[in-house]
């Protein structure tokens, strides 16, 4: 598989290659989409056009909706955002989901969504370089201005938020036209 991620990449710094004068398609995007919660995630769509295609995401997309962060996430960027299944929002204490629906809790709800945002576009191979780079962990400041804390356990990814809570990065690299997202398995929570 690596081997063909170089030669895909080499093709696509090349350009457009021409066999018995047909042009191939650009190799990034005529790539096979991953596919999350059933659905594939296409790189030629924003965040939020494949977060509402995935059944894994139906309470993150509805929390997005009620923070008022849809248009921010359909936004330019380029983000990284670690998105929680809804098994991962599962995990919280009962009522916590649905007390952060309230619109009273609109700014709690915002504060715990951008916690899994982190401006750029760091992909998977990104953070494990800046991890080794950095001695075995590697520090963002999300959008929401607090730290999260990557690092490795054998060969997977997990994100550490404030409180020592772990996230287990479970599919990494659904790339975006505005950035990537991996996919967690646990709820990252900021200091309150």
């Amino acid at each position: 598989m690596p081997m063909i991620k170089k030669l895909l990449g080499a093709v696509a710094l090349a350009g457009a290659l021409s066999i018995s004068g047909q042009a191939l398609v650009n190799p990034a995007m005529a790539q096979e989409p991953v596919t999350v919660g059933g659905a594939p995630m296409f790189a030629d769509r924003d965040i939020i056009d494949n977060a509402v295609n995935s059944a894994d995401h139906t309470t993150l997309v509805a929390a997005v909706q009620a923070a008022g962060l849809v248009e921010t996430l359909k936004g330019d960027g380029p983000f990284t955002v670690f998105a929680p299944t809804n098994a991962a929002f599962d995990k919280l204490p009962d009522g916590t989901v649905e007390s952060l629906l309230e619109p009273e809790m609109r700014d709690a709800l915002t504060g715990v969504l951008t916690y899994h945002v982190v401006p750029g576009r760091l992909t998977g191979q990104d953070l494990m370089n800046r991890i080794r780079a950095n001695g075995g962990t590697y520090n963002m400041t999300t959008v929401a201005g607090n730290p999260i804390t990557a690092r490795m356990n054998g060969n997977r990814l997990v994100i550490i938020d404030q409180s020592n809570g772990g996230a287990l990065v479970t599919v990494a690299d659904v790339l975006q036209s505005n950035g990537v997202i991996h996919v967690v398995d646990s709820v990252l929570l900021p200091r309150m």
